[in-house]
């Protein structure tokens, strides 16, 4: 807990030792397994392929060495060294005051973003990843959980894997980005076998975006100015996936699926909903036929977005569309994060205690699904303070 909330982060990130997929992918493709570049930047997020990676665009990583870069050299080079193993990802929790954590890749983000990965071996980079990070949270079940990867170059390889996600490795969501890469719109018929396994296992879809792809990307137009491209990348991105879910109809099509928008920022929201009710009232007899009422109410039905911790236009969105589908984000390791005070700079942020406890749990916990686990939950935060305790007493 911190000052008395209780802290749910809606996307916590690891950091993906480098030969993970050597070490978990089936035998058939170890030898062309992707791997985790290294480098003196303790936070590199590069991914090599053995094959050159044929027809894929620059990826991730900062291109520049900066005052921001050298300041998240000496936070995170104890953790870098420690290998960012589970009990580095508690002691960050710790630190933090974060109770539990549902788990996104960093290195994972970007790897199956090359339009041109041949589904077999896309559908296998997913499950390596999945099963490491079944191992990882093995540690602390009660705190750490998993997000499931997903593959969609086969349709049938992502149902099939959302369900052993849950089924078999115990995760309580499936992540995907908002990023297109094999050349169909999230509402396209093709997906919605995936929305309608999803719908029926009770899981949720986090959408998250970086600022670099494989694929074509909105921040392709900033090259190479890297701080231009990260400031549209993301959210932009994240606009396209939500519109696409809404004015496409997938949330009509599918009024039990629930999906997230994370990192992202959550201030730009009001603003494209009132575009698109705007939008649906003059033409959407036409181009959204699926839809039954305002886009804006499917959102208020099976949508959530993430705040960034010091996120001040936050209290315009909750002005315009309440608090409720806020969740919240520390965004660990990441260059951008503000760890490790992310949580005290959200708590002073000019929003009422009210409205900070539901973005801090509640909303995080009907998203997860994990309404009925505030007690196992609230054990996990015991064994946390005392995994930190024991930490203070080694050192």
């Amino acid at each position: 807990m911190k000052d008395g909330f209780k802290v749910f982060d809606s996307d916590l990130h690891v950091m993906e030792p480098p030969d993970l997929w050597e070490r978990y992918i089936t035998p058939e493709f170890k030898a062309v397994a992707p791997r985790g570049r290294t480098s003196d930047n303790v936070r590199d997020l590069g991914i090599i392929f053995p094959d050159g990676d044929p027809n894929g665009r620059r990826t991730s990583g900062v291109p520049h060495r900066g005052r921001n870069y050298e300041k998240n050299q000496i936070l995170y080079k104890d953790d870098a060294r420690r290998g960012w193993g589970p009990e580095v990802q508690l002691d960050a929790m710790d630190n933090e005051g974060i109770d539990v954590a549902v788990l996104f890749p960093s290195r994972g983000l970007s790897v199956l973003t090359n339009p041109e990965r041949e589904p077999r071996f896309a559908a296998a980079i997913a499950r390596a990843y999945n099963d490491w990070m079944a191992d990882f949270c093995k540690v602390d079940a009660a705190r750490l959980i998993g997000a499931g990867m997903l593959s969609v170059f086969d349709i049938q390889d992502a149902v099939d894997e959302s369900r052993r996600c849950v089924e078999e490795l115990g995760f309580r969501a499936v992540f995907l980005r908002s990023n297109i890469v094999n050349g169909k719109t999230w509402h396209d018929p093709y997906y919605d076998p995936l929305w309608s396994t999803l719908a029926t296992l009770d899981i949720p879809v986090g959408f998250h975006e970086a600022t670099g792809s494989r694929a074509r990307q909105t921040g392709d137009w900033f090259e190479p100015n890297f701080g231009i491209r990260r400031v549209y990348a993301q959210p932009f991105e994240q606009m396209l996936g939500l519109g696409s879910f809404i004015g496409g109809g997938v949330l009509a099509r599918h009024p039990k699926l629930k999906v997230a928008f994370l990192e992202a920022n959550c201030s730009w929201v009001p603003w494209l909903l009132w575009r698109f009710d705007e939008g649906w009232e003059r033409e959407g007899d036409v181009f959204m036929p699926e839809l039954t009422m305002a886009p804006s109410e499917y959102f208020k039905r099976q949508c959530w977005v993430a705040v960034e911790p010091d996120e001040a236009p936050a209290r315009h969105m909750i002005a315009e569309m309440g608090s409720e589908r806020i969740v919240f984000s520390t965004d660990y390791p990441h260059g951008d994060s503000r760890y490790p005070r992310a949580v005290e700079c959200f708590l002073k942020l000019p929003l009422a205690d009210e409205d900070k406890r539901k973005i801090l749990w509640d909303n995080c916990a009907a998203f997860y699904g994990m309404e009925e686990s505030g007690g196992a939950a609230t054990k996990g935060a015991d064994h946390g303070s005392h995994h930190g305790s024991k930490e203070a007493k080694r050192a």
